[in-house]
């Protein structure tokens, strides 16, 4: 693939080997794009992320954060963080977690987490602001492949949270998270509802009230 005279077209999937995806990801035209790799096709994404985005980001973070604190629950959070299965499959979702056993599963010094070496993260998290149909699509099928636990897609315009459990390649919707137990998914939705009407500080106290119920 010449880069110099292909043009690529970036978020929505396109078919491509997986030497045509390391090269294009690797190209400096898009050192800040998010690439996935899944049943020989490719997916770019250019689109900016704005403020919606990047605020139900921080909320979702803090509210899985914020639970694992006070349940004592051993975990590590990655954001954007590249999972390659080499050859085969590739995803970098806007948040991942390691959770108990595996929370210090990864090295410090690792870059690209090898999912031939490491395990994939028990919790997976997109953002859907403009890619709902695909996060709740090719993605979840990606995910599913790559032996996540648990996936859910944020959908940032309707306000809402979908949960899955993945198992044997396959996943079905949760309204309680398998690998955080007692954790309601509807918390986490009011939460983010809540953010539309105020701060993210008084959502974080709402958050610690009602962790302290339990």
């Amino acid at each position: 693939m010449d880069m110099q005279q292909v043009q690529i077209s970036t978020d929505t999937w396109v078919s491509a080997t997986w030497e045509e995806y390391l090269q294009v990801i690797g190209h400096q035209a898009y050192a800040k794009a998010k690439g996935y790799y899944y049943d020989h096709r490719m997916r770019i994404e250019m689109a900016p992320l704005g403020h919606d985005h990047a605020a139900d980001n921080t909320i979702a973070s803090f509210t899985v954060n914020l639970f694992c604190g006070l349940k004592a629950i051993p975990t590590q959070g990655l954001t954007n963080c590249t999972f390659r299965k080499v050859e085969f499959e590739e995803a970098q979702p806007d948040i991942a977690y390691y959770i108990g056993a595996n929370a210090e599963a990864i090295p410090w010094g690792t870059t690209i987490i090898d999912l031939d070496t490491y395990p994939p993260p028990d919790l997976v998290i997109e953002v859907a602001n403009t890619s709902l149909a695909d996060d709740q699509g090719a993605k979840r099928l990606l995910y599913e492949d790559l032996g996540v636990k648990e996936y859910w897609v944020l959908d940032v315009k309707n306000v809402r949270v979908l949960a899955f459990a993945i198992e044997n390649q396959g996943s079905y919707r949760i309204t309680e998270s398998k690998v955080l137990p007692k954790l309601q998914i509807s918390l986490l939705q009011t939460a983010l509802q809540q953010s539309r009407q105020t701060n993210q500080s008084q959502v974080v106290a709402w958050l610690i009230s009602e962790f302290g119920k339990e």
